[in-house]
C-alpha cells in the first residue's frame, strides 16, 4: 500500500482489522466486490453516499498494490 494514501486504513478497532476507507465502515473488500459483479462507480456512490470517487480509486490502487507482493499457499494436509 501506498504509505502516503490518507484513504485507506487499516485500525485492529474496525472491521477487525480489514482495510477500510477512512472514516468509514465500508472495507476495501466490499468495493471490490461491488466492482467485481459488475456495478459501476456511480452504483456504488449512490449506495454509498458518504464515499467519492477518489475513495474507490484508492481502493482499486490498494489492491493492484496488493499485487505487487508474493503469495505462497500451503496445502492442507488431511
Amino acid at each position: 500500500m501506498d504509505p502516503q494514501s490518507p484513504r485507506i486504513v487499516i485500525d485492529p478497532d474496525i472491521l477487525n482489522g480489514k482495510p477500510a476507507i477512512r472514516g468509514t465502515r465500508v472495507s476495501v473488500q466490499t468495493v471490490m466486490e461491488f466492482l467485481s459483479s459488475g456495478n459501476s462507480v456511480e452504483e456504488i456512490l449512490e449506495n454509498y453516499p458518504s464515499l467519492t470517487r477518489d475513495d474507490i480509486l484508492a481502493c482499486l490502487r490498494f489492491a493492484a498494490d496488493m499485487m505487487e507482493h508474493s503469495f505462497v499457499v500451503d496445502p492442507v494436509n488431511m
